[in-house]
């Protein structure tokens, strides 16, 4: 029964197994190695995914939920979920403790719940391919997922029946697919870009050890965006010619959007491509339809400052590791959006030299995570990719708490190599104070606000004293996954106060460090 990896990407995700002394990314019955990230919902019947889910998207977009990954774990008050509201064409609303869920033929869905549907769609894919029932997982995430975002991707995996063995951020598992088992004694530069996120990540390969030097981000860069910038150009050139804005028909809209992502995929290796999309608006005259001809240049001027924002990650990345690009030894290109000849430019315009092209960008990362799995469940054998593997990898987002005047207290700060444990001593700050609320953050703001809340830390039942009398020790620990354990002791009495963790909104009374 061998346990498989899966990619679980924001627009195409990819499930991969190891066995046999080599690795396969597992096709589907009709030989597609990818699968688009997309969920229809019948009005009738059980959830499509996949491709079939895919070809709805243009015609039925407010019952097909796309690009959940960026809403997955986050808040509903998030700037980023506000943001998606005007650009997704199904409803984002809020749900308990404020989390974000879709409003879907009447049923309320976690964004966990999507991801579960696609995460069983791979399950299956492998179950048929390998003629085995399938239990056991590794699942990758960016780099830069919070805890909330890791938590509710291992959720999505339980969900769809599998016992997540571990979250692994998506450029170690690049890096897996590259250097497992090669000996190597190099730096490594993976340059992910997704389809709806961006990571840069700083490796230190020796032999079988990976040890993450730096991780940095933008959860709002992908691939998506750049569709966003072609199809708002094709729009603007057609409401110009014709009096018809396609931007306010949402069913246009997305078969335009539809067109854009095959065109982008085209122009990898045309020069030119035209968008075609029929019958978009009807005149008295007859249908009308969308034809606009786009050359690779005016593409690459609509994308450059979208590329040119994945250099900023670099230049973060470079500094936190104290590295400079040219202690880099090779440079490996992971995610769709790396196809583009404009974002390969880019690349080897700032490192001076060519990235790898003889690893696949849509299937590097499944491949790693399978490699993984290989290595926490199979027994010991000669092949290379068997032996174990040490993954050293790093808190990406500063973790902390709210302080007085507004600001954030560091804990743990970002790219502190995982695991790591960090205590603090908290007490009470008002007299007879049976109860201490800690809000815990994750982000690089020095005001807690402008971060992101993982959750309150509620510790009850406290001797009535004078305040600053009781003291708490409160432990917080980041393990392999990059999900956070918080834990209390009263030091007053010497007993474990009994704690949760609750994302919510609630105002309580402060700590005082």
């Amino acid at each position: 029964m061998p346990a498989i990896g899966i990619d679980l990407g924001t627009s195409y995700s990819c499930v991969a197994v190891a066995r046999a002394g080599k690795v396969e990314v597992i096709p589907d019955e009709k030989g597609q190695t990818v699968q688009p990230s997309v969920v229809h919902f019948p009005e009738r019947g059980a959830p499509v995914t996949g491709w079939p889910a895919r070809d709805r998207l243009p015609f039925e977009p407010a019952t097909t939920v796309y690009s959940a990954k960026r809403l997955i774990g986050r808040r509903y008050d998030d700037a980023e979920v506000r943001a998606s509201q005007f650009t997704l064409p199904y409803r984002v609303v809020r749900g308990p403790n404020d989390s974000s869920v879709i409003e879907m033929r009447g049923d309320h869905l976690s964004i966990p719940q999507v991801q579960a549907e696609i995460v069983r769609h791979l399950r299956q894919i492998a179950e048929r391919h390998l003629k085995a029932r399938v239990t056991e997982a590794v699942i990758t995430v960016p780099a830069n997922f919070n805890h909330a975002q890791r938590a509710a991707t291992q959720l999505a995996g339980k969900m769809a029946g599998l016992q997540v063995l571990r979250i692994l951020n998506e450029p170690t598992a690049a890096a897996l697919s590259y250097g497992m088992g090669r000996g190597y004694d190099k730096t490594l530069a993976i340059y992910d870009f997704g389809g709806g996120t961006f990571d840069f990540t700083l490796l230190d390969l020796q032999d079988r050890v990976f040890r993450t030097l730096s991780t940095s981000g933008d959860m709002l860069l992908g691939g998506d965006d750049l569709d966003l910038q072609m199809a708002e150009e094709v729009a603007r050139q057609f409401e110009r010619k014709h009096k018809f804005d396609l931007r306010r028909d949402v069913v246009e809209w997305h078969r335009l959007l539809f067109a854009c992502e095959n065109a982008k995929r085209q122009l990898s290796e045309a020069e030119e491509v035209t968008v075609l999309v029929h019958e978009v608006a009807h005149r008295a005259e007859g249908p009308i339809d969308v034809a606009h001809a786009l050359t690779r240049w005016q593409v690459n001027w609509l994308w450059k400052d979208l590329i040119g924002r994945s250099l900023a990650v670099l230049d973060r990345a470079f500094a936190d590791a104290r590295r400079a690009p040219e202690q880099v030894h090779e440079i490996l290109l992971v995610g769709g959006t790396t196809l583009a000849p404009m974002t390969r430019a880019v690349v080897e315009q700032y490192f001076r030299r060519k990235p790898r092209y003889d690893v696949d960008p849509m299937t590097a990362v499944a491949v790693g995570a399978a490699i993984q799995a290989h290595v926490l469940t199979a027994p010991p054998s000669p092949d290379l990719r068997a032996l174990p593997a040490l993954l050293l990898d790093v808190v990406p987002l500063t973790i902390g708490i709210a302080a007085a005047g507004g600001t954030m207290e560091s804990i743990i700060r970002r790219n502190t190599p995982v695991p790591v444990q960090q205590s603090r001593r908290f007490s009470t700050s008002r007299d007879g104070q049976t109860e201490m609320r800690i809000q815990v953050y994750q982000g690089e703001s020095p005001r807690f606000a402008e971060n992101t809340l993982l959750g309150e830390l509620k510790v009850a039942g406290l001797r009535p004293a004078p305040r600053g009398r009781v003291d708490v020790e409160v432990t917080f620990e980041v393990d392999t996954d990059g999900i956070l354990h918080i834990g209390a002791r009263d030091l007053d009495s010497g007993k474990v106060v009994r704690t949760r963790v609750k994302v919510g909104s609630d105002e309580g009374g402060e700590a005082k460090p």
